[in-house]
């Protein structure tokens, strides 16, 4: 995944672009995500509004319909604006979405793409010199109708210039609840996640899918998912390739490879992912000094989990925290558990 530039605003207007044509996976899944009230459980309220060109009920594959609740002008009031992927990916989208599109972007409000939603983006032309990703049964369709696009293929999803595109089905999910956690932090995001019964976040890439659809064999899957869970409960603790590859009974090369086919990151990379989410929650929910938060994460200084941060979410401790701090009813709780 490129190092995100996260989006500056809090999004609570959030403007579902549709017309014929769109996902109803799509449809449904950013209606999971936002138009849901979850406010009892800390969750922000969002206005999740249906903008198409006209108020006409929108037809949806499996004899489902979509029945606008505003026209595209609203568009103008989003805080974030969010395209669902296309049954066909070659669908051509009405010209006046495009348009609404265009005229977004040269407001510089965000607008996310799920999956094959990547097209209508590539249609308006906003993606053109600009890096995007799609599911990766579709790079070679989006590169052959659309050149002028930079397309990766080594990503869940990706940004540039306030322009979000996600890899195929899932990826989608995992965009916009980056979306909620980027704007309204990790804990908010995780409720959501529990809600749906999917992970808060995963690391990789379309690689590990690609190349490695099912792990090649079910003893070493437990055994990596036993390594992982026995990390994930020792953050604190220094983890090297080395030892967890002991743990594994397995050779660090091996354990490395194994590891990568598995989750489609490297040892490190999980670690560290993991160590980065533990501390956002601490910051969130406790008034523990920020060495205290970095010894109890296992970045042993404040220095390095400062530096983490910068790189993986474009901020710091600190910030984070003056940001996202919630009111613990306690300070002294353990570091958070998480998913392997």
């Amino acid at each position: 995944m490129t190092p995100p530039d996260e989006p500056t605003a809090h999004p609570t207007r959030i403007a579902l672009v549709c017309f014929p044509g769109v996902r109803a996976f799509d449809v449904t899944v950013i209606g999971e995500v936002w138009g849901v009230d979850r406010t009892d459980r800390g969750v922000p309220p969002f206005d999740l509004r249906r903008t198409a060109a006209d108020p006409a009920p929108i037809p949806l594959r499996g004899g489902l319909s979509l029945t606008p609740d505003r026209t595209l002008a609203w568009l103008a009031r989003a805080d974030l604006i969010v395209v669902p992927g296309l049954d066909d990916q070659l669908t051509p989208a009405p010209a006046p979405v495009l348009a609404a599109l265009r005229r977004a972007h040269a407001r510089s409000t965000p607008i996310a793409a799920l999956c094959g939603g990547a097209f209508t983006l590539a249609q308006a032309g906003l993606l053109d010199g600009r890096q995007a990703v799609t599911h990766w049964n579709l790079t070679d369709l989006l590169r052959t109708h659309h050149p002028r696009v930079r397309v990766t293929q080594d990503a869940l999803f990706v940004h540039d210039d306030n322009l979000w595109t996600s890899a195929g089905t899932a990826a989608g999910i995992d965009l916009c609840l980056h979306l909620v956690r980027a704007a309204h932090g990790a804990e908010a995001a995780a409720t959501i996640a529990r809600s749906m019964v999917t992970a808060p976040f995963r690391t990789g890439t379309q690689a590990q899918f690609i190349e490695h659809p099912t792990p090649r064999a079910d003893r070493d899957a437990d055994t990596l998912a036993e390594v992982r869970a026995f990390a994930l409960t020792r953050l604190a603790e220094p983890h090297t390739v080395a030892t967890l590859a002991a743990r594994a009974g397995m050779s660090p090369r091996s354990f490395a490879r194994h590891f990568q086919a598995t989750t489609g990151t490297t040892p490190l990379h999980w670690l560290i992912t993991r160590r980065v989410a533990a501390a956002q929650k601490l910051l969130e929910r406790t008034d523990l000094p920020l060495p205290e938060v970095a010894r109890r994460t296992g970045f042993g200084s404040e220095v390095t989990m400062r530096q983490h941060f910068a790189t993986r979410l474009s901020t710091s401790p600190r910030d984070y925290r003056r940001a996202f701090h919630r009111t613990p009813d306690q300070t002294g709780v353990d570091t958070p558990r998480l998913d392997p």
